[in-house]
């Protein structure tokens, strides 16, 4: 079995959407999906692109992915980079894929000069919880995820 991981590229969108799709469905998130295909493709490989996106190959077949993008630390004076979505194919799953997205999201942040890797996880998802605690990430227990989307935001906005 090979390993490997590669950066999207635009004729990977039909395939980035199923597999958020699919984390959605796994995260039992699936009604809050509303991306527009079209729309996702020109923010991830548009003129200026919001996120990038690594695809995990088990022999040469995708499965898993990896959408990542820059945050900044101002207590440290430099970038970090935030996982927004991991996912890996049920079937994938116990492969080392997982462990080889993050791995690779690690070293891009060496050679990047990052703070540091974060994401979030849904209290949840033990499995998960796990299996990120065993690569040595810790919970930041102290920190508490706010939100404003929709008509608060609109709302916001006008202010």
């Amino acid at each position: 079995m090979t390993l490997s991981i590669r950066p999207a590229t635009p004729a990977d969108l039909p395939l980035i959407a199923q597999f958020i799709r699919d984390l959605a469905d796994y995260e039992k998130l699936a009604h809050e999906v509303r991306f527009d295909e079209a729309k996702l493709g020109e923010k991830l490989f548009g003129p200026r692109p919001y996120a990038e996106v690594l695809i995990g190959e088990i022999d040469g077949s995708p499965q898993g992915f990896a959408l990542f993008f820059h945050n900044f630390s101002t207590f440290e004076g430099k970038p970090g980079i935030y996982l927004e979505d991991l996912f890996v194919r049920p079937e994938a799953r116990g492969s080392g894929l997982g462990k080889a997205l993050l791995a690779h999201l690690a070293k891009l942040c060496v050679e990047r000069d990052c703070a540091r890797l974060e994401w979030s996880v849904l209290d949840w998802n033990d499995p998960a919880i796990g299996f990120y605690k065993g690569l040595g990430a810790k919970l930041m227990d102290e920190w508490t995820v706010m939100r404003v989307d929709g008509d608060a935001l609109t709302a916001l906005a006008k202010v």
